[in-house]
Formats: C-alpha cells, structure tokens, sequence
C-alpha cells in the first residue's frame, strides 16, 4: 500500500497551508470585534505605588481598563502550577501563583498590569501611554546561582533563600560511598542556556459570545488543555465555553500552557459583551512566552581504573521565573532526572534539584522538557572524563553502553529501557561522519588557518507514556471517515500520520478520510507534547480501528446470514471466507445506522472510540556527531558536517522523521551556538528582539545527514518510540563536544558554555 505505515507520502497539509489557505487564529475575523492591549511593568521588582488610569479610560475609542481593581471585583482567579512535587523531606514545597495582572507588586519585566480594551489596536496602545503607574523598586535577582547565595535578597517572604523547592531522587548516602572509592572522578559545572521559544505564529486569543456561551480561539497544544482552568478561573460553567484551535504555527511545548493574555481575553469577552482580541508582537512574545531551560548544574561522574561508569550525582539550580508557570516545577525534576545516566550503565545515581524564584519571565517545558539538559550533562561529563582517562570519545561510551542482549535495561533511577542497540547507532554515525578520516581534516584546516574540531553525543529520553491522546473513527453519509483526533498538530503533520495508520487498518482510500481536531465541542480531549502524538494518539486511533473491524465482523454476519468467525476482513471489504459472498465497508456503516437492520443488542452505527494510556513509557536514543571548524582570529565557528543516527522503532513515515529531527538539530544548535536570553542588573531584557537574540539561519547549517537504525519497541502497540524532541536533545552536546575539540587543540582549554558564541570561542583560544 502506497501510504500505509513505513511508507513516505508527501504531507497532506502542505498545499493547503502553502496556497495561504491556512486559518491561524489571527485570520479569524469577527465584525465589530474589539481589540486588546497589555500594559506590562517596565520594573522588574518592587510594591506598586501608583496606578491611575484615570485618563487612560477618557481616551478615545476606550472600552474597558481592567486593572487588579477589577480582577478582585470579578473574584478571577490566579494560574496555578499544574503539578505539586515533593522537597526531599516530603513536604509540599511553597506555593507562587502568577496573577493575572500585577496586585500589590510586580516581580518581572513585562508583567501584565492593565489590559486595555478599545475600538482599535492603535487606540488601545494609545490609552497605554496615558496610564501612570510607578512602585517603589526593590533589589533584583535574574540569576539562577547567584539568586540562591548568601545575601541575595529575597524575593517573596515564604520562599526562604529563593529555593521555592528541593527536590532529590536517588540514595545519596549510597551514591556518596561509591564515588569516596572511585579511581577517578570527572566533575564539571555546566550551563543550560535561558532560551524563548519563537514559534513562527505569535500567541493570540479571540473571544466571542455566543449567545449565552463564549467560543474562544487560541493556538495551543491541545484546547481541552486549557478548558478547565480557564472555566475554573472566571466562574463559567463548562458548557458555557467552546475553545477552538486551528492551524497552529509551532509548539514546542510553549503553546501547551495558560497564560494570562487568553484569560483577560476572555475575561474582557464577558465583562463587556462583545469579542475581544488580542494578538501578541514579537516583542511581547519576548516579555510574556515561558523562557525555556536556564539551569546551572554540578555535576560529578565516578570510575573505575578502567573507566566503567559508576556513579553519577548532580546539583542542579533551575531558574522558575517569578512565578510557577504549568509545568515550570516538573520539568527539571520529575521530567529530567530518570534520564542523567543517559544510554549508560551507571548503576548508581542521585540527583538534587532546587528550583530558584528569580525576577524574569517565568520558565516552563521547552522541545524535550527536561531531557536535553539531562543528555547535556551527561554527556558534557562522558566526553571530559575521555579526556581525564586519554581515551577515545568513543572507546569509553562504548565500554559502558549495555548490550542488546542485555535489554532490558534498567537505568540508574529506576526506569526501564525496552529495546536498543547503543553501539551499534554510534558505529553507524561514526562511519557516516568519516570518523576516521577527521585527523587527516584537521591538518588540512591548519593548513588554511582554521582549527577544526569532531565531537559526538549519545541521548536517549524517556517519551511516549501516559495517555490524553484519545482517538474516534465516525463514518459519514458521504463514504467517507472523520478521525476526531485528540492530539493537537502544531506542524508535525498529524493528518498525514494518521491517515497512514487508518488506511492501512481499514484498507480506505486516503481520499475518503479526513482528520478533525482542536474543537472542545467536537473533538475528544487530548493532548500533544511528550513525543506521545503516535505512540499513544496512534495506538488509540489502531485500538479504535479494532472496534470497527470487531463490530463490523459481526454485523457482516448477521447481514451475509454466517458465523462471525466465518468473516474475513481486508481493504475495506467484509467477506465470508471461501465465497464471493461480500459487503464494503461504507455499505456496512450504512446499514449499522438503522436499528431495524441490526441484531438484537448491537448499537447502531460503525463508529468508535478510544483512549489509550500507555503504561511504559517509549525509549528513542541514537548518535549525532558534528564536526566544526573555528577561525581562532575571530573566534567564528562553522558546523561542516553534522550525521545523525536514530532508533525509533518503527518508523511510520520516513520522511515526517526526517523532518521532524531537522527541526530539532536547528533548535538544538541555535541553543548551542547563539541563542541566549539576557537580563542586566535592573531586571531589563537585554535580548528582547531578533535584533539581540539570534537565531539559527538557514546558512549556519550544512546538509544534515540522518539515518535511522531502528529497533522496535517493545512495549507499544506500533513499535514506535517518538521522534519530536530527539533532535533538539542529541544536538548541542555534539556541537559542544566539536567546539571543545577544536580549541583543546589550539589552547587545551575543556569547556566552553552554551552559547558557544564568537567571543566566547575567541576567549577560549587565547584570544
């Protein structure tokens, strides 16, 4: 079957978004719709002394001003982090909800105060300058280490020495034997670089009554998400809210989570009776979007003579913003530990993680939530350690990977790896990389001035588990299917996906299913994040295509007067076996809508459901490898060659894997290379535009080699693993392990922290 699993078709979203017929939330329009501004603190911390907006309300064109006055008026409530996790001594850590606009105080640059509702967008930002707002400024804390040393100042009174929690997994008393009898111990103090996300579409939000409901358009990850919090909040009933999504522009787990401009959207839909809408510019995006990573991690790696691995412990500090955003305390902790021991046998861990209020943009999952910065340490630790113990890069991970035959695998916290063949993926990245021709590179790069450098990186995450990823197969009058997908596609090409999977189930042409999603009134509840959109939202949808085939086995043989177990089942056809005797599958729907037609018991209609919850979580890993080459008089980097190997199982459509693992290696490398958000003393964004904040571009990458070297999972119903966050994890440990080993070379320095930026670089090489 041409577009059944394992195959590559074109995607069938593309002529459709790349004709322009894409409907992103800003392309909704709605007659008479007001529009929405926020002012935002230009303070990063102090008591507000002063908002008078007076003046503001008397500017033309001027709906509403809502201000904390309204907010306590209307008993709106605050966003509140989603997940409670335990501090070491097992007691709840404190609690920072983040308001929807600022009350007493401000704790960020760029925190709502006011939301201005006027006829216009220019009138709204009009009316902004008119408001007086001033507080009594307060010292500022916006970085992570320094936040939690002694003397810091404190930034609220119920969150001691600015730890507002600490969180550990493992036996440190155990874990501290072992590394006091170790032959040798590597330890390093490593940067996870505070990063914005930028997804192509900026956050927006429409809200229009209807009738005695609101429907509310947003871009998101999943608008069932969100649906609860925001009927919560405001006081309607759930029947009173309809949130739709439509094409969305990129997620990257940023689109995943509440944020105040789609509450005081709406808030400001219900006070005043009319749509409201509000669009975020890229500024605002810089100012209000959760920041990504920023952690400082020590971490220490215990061997024996030999260079087996065993031990590993880390301290991490992990930035939280000034307020705890959904997810902003599980994604360092529970999200991230489990992987520090990464593709190893590490047999021992303990990890530590104390979560630091700091006055920024708060800070929440970004593409691999957690991962990346466990694959960064880890293998940042590996690559110094070869260094410490002259030995390859290679020889020692190899020395310490567990074999094939020796999966399953347990990892050092407890998690369990199903399938995996870690050796193997590095010999095949090393072998597309021409590992062992890069001495002879090197030399030819001196001859022209250059120094280059190779370095390599394993990861492995932990994807795939849990459920909200739901599925429902109807069949339509017209011969045609509509999956009503629970997962979110926010670029990933879902449609595309899913179709593979219901064509080859049900043998149907593709031209006879479409794919329904993000409509809470129509569409199950799910949810896209976590690699889970196949591994879970594709079981679903195959556990669904089971229902039908089940049911319609039996109503084929009530229909066709023979035993149920008489009925084959294959493209789209029912047939008693050994006969020509037959029904089709659209005619088979048909008669199951009439209950007269039907025996006695069966529910009328073919159509099914089904929400699966994985109980294993899926394990993708494999090899990037990268090869740089630095000019040390300006300390500018150039990635000429970047091979990645992969596991995912099996590999549903080739092609979306290849597409989806270039957009995290760019992801991954502009972490790496230039990406970093800023702060200076007084709280004030430094890096607030493209101007300041660089992203990757197009001729900062050569052709990307990727390959996969597959090895079915063994506790998924398809045998994937999940492919959406590997590239953005693999990545910049290699480009960083390149980098160093091409200024050791030159100047012997070890490291160099992300972003690997030229005068970082040039410094690094004596500069």
């Amino acid at each position: 079957m041409k577009f059944g699993v394992g195959q590559s078709p074109k995607r069938l979203e593309d002529q459709v978004l790349l004709s322009g017929g894409g409907r992103y939330t800003d392309d909704v329009q709605v007659a008479g719709a007001a529009h929405g501004f926020v002012y935002r603190s230009p303070f990063a911390h102090g008591v507000i002394t002063a908002l008078d907006v007076t003046a503001a309300r008397e500017a033309p064109g001027v709906l509403a001003i809502l201000t904390r006055d309204e907010l306590a008026a209307d008993k709106v409530g605050d966003i509140h982090a989603l997940t409670q996790i335990k501090n070491r001594d097992g007691e709840d850590h404190p609690r920072a909800p983040w308001p929807l606009l600022a009350k007493d105080s401000v704790r960020y640059v760029g925190q709502p105060v006011a939301f201005i509702v006027a006829a216009t967008l220019d009138q709204a930002q009009e009316a902004a300058d008119l408001i007086e707002f001033d507080v009594d400024e307060a010292p500022v804390e916006v970085d992570t280490l320094d936040a939690t040393s002694e003397g810091a100042h404190q930034i609220y009174p119920h969150i001691s020495g600015n730890e507002i929690f600490d969180f550990s997994e493992g036996d440190e008393s155990a874990v501290g034997d072992v590394f006091a009898k170790a032959a040798h111990v590597t330890k390093a103090q490593l940067v996870n670089n505070r990063l914005v996300s930028n997804a192509m579409e900026p956050r927006s939000a429409i809200a229009e009554p209807v009738g005695d409901r609101f429907h509310l358009y947003a871009p998101s990850q999943g608008p069932a998400f969100m649906h609860q919090q925001l009927t919560g909040m405001l006081g309607l009933d759930a029947a009173a809210l309809r949130i739709i999504t439509g094409n969305v522009g990129g997620g990257f787990g940023t689109k995943a989570f509440l944020y105040p401009e789609i509450c005081l959207t709406l808030w400001a839909a219900k006070r005043l009776g009319q749509t409201v809408r509000w669009t975020g510019d890229r500024s605002e995006i810089f100012l209000s979007d959760a920041h990504g990573r920023d952690n400082v991690t020590i971490g220490e790696l215990a061997m024996d003579a030999e260079g087996r691995f065993l031990a590993i412990r880390a301290t991490t500090y992990a930035a939280m913003g000034a307020y705890l955003s959904n997810f902003g305390a599980l994604i360092p902790t529970e999200a991230a530990v489990g992987m520090y021991t990464g593709v190893y046998r590490i047999p021992h861990c303990f990890v530590n993680v104390k979560g630091v209020v700091t006055n920024t943009v708060p800070v929440d999952a970004y593409r691999g939530a957690g991962r990346p910065e466990a694959a960064y340490i880890i293998e940042r630790l590996v690559d110094i350690a070869a260094r410490e113990m002259k030995m390859t890069p290679d020889a020692l991970r190899r020395l310490n990977f567990p074999t094939p035959e020796e999966m399953p695998h347990t990892m050092g916290l407890g998690a369990v790896i199903d399938s995996g063949d870690f050796a193997g993926a590095m010999d095949a990245a090393m072998d597309g990389a021409d590992w062992a021709g890069f001495e002879a590179r090197r030399a030819e790069a001196a001859k022209a001035g250059k120094v280059r450098g190779i370095g390599m990186a394993t990861y492995i995450e932990r994807c795939g588990g849990g459920g909200m990823s739901p599925a429902r197969i109807k069949f339509e009058d017209d011969d045609s299917i509509t999956m009503l997908m629970g997962a979110m596609d926010s670029g990933q090409g879902h449609a595309t996906a899913y179709t593979q999977i219901l064509s080859e189930r049900l043998g149907v042409d593709v031209e006879k299913i479409r794919m329904k999603q993000g409509d809470t009134d129509s569409t199950p509840p799910g949810f896209t994040g976590g690699s889970k959109s196949i591994p879970v939202g594709g079981a679903s949808l195959s556990y669904a295509s089971d229902k039908v085939i089940a049911k319609g086995r039996e109503l084929a043989a009530h229909i066709l007067e023979t035993a149920a177990a008489d009925i084959e089942f294959g493209d789209a056809i029912f047939t008693v076996a050994g006969t020509d005797r037959t029904i089709d599958l659209f005619e088979l729907a048909k008669v199951a809508k009439d209950p007269a037609r039907l025996p006695e018991g069966m529910e009328p209609g073919l159509d099914a459901e089904h929400d699966h919850t994985a109980e294993a979580a899926t394990f993708p890993n494999g090899c990037h490898i990268a090869e740089v080459e630095v000019d040390p008089d300006t300390g500018e980097t150039t990635v000429v060659n970047f091979t990645v190997v992969d596991d995912f199982g099996v590999a549903l459509n080739p092609m979306l894997l290849e597409g989806q693992v270039h957009g995290g290696i760019a992801q991954g490398i502009g972490q790496a290379m230039t990406e970093h958000t800023a702060y200076d003393e007084d709280g004030q964004l430094l890096s607030g535009s493209f101007m300041d904040y660089q992203m990757p571009r197009a001729d900062d990458f050569p052709p990307i080699s990727f390959s996969t070297r597959n090895v079915p999972c063994t506790t998924n119903l398809l045998g994937v693993k999940g492919a959406g966050e590997a590239g953005a994890i693999g990545a910049p440990p290699a480009f960083i392990n390149a980098v160093v080993d091409a200024i050791h070379a030159k100047s012997g320095a070890v490291h160099v922290d992300m972003p690997a930026t030229r005068e970082k670089v040039w410094r690094a090489l004596g500069g």
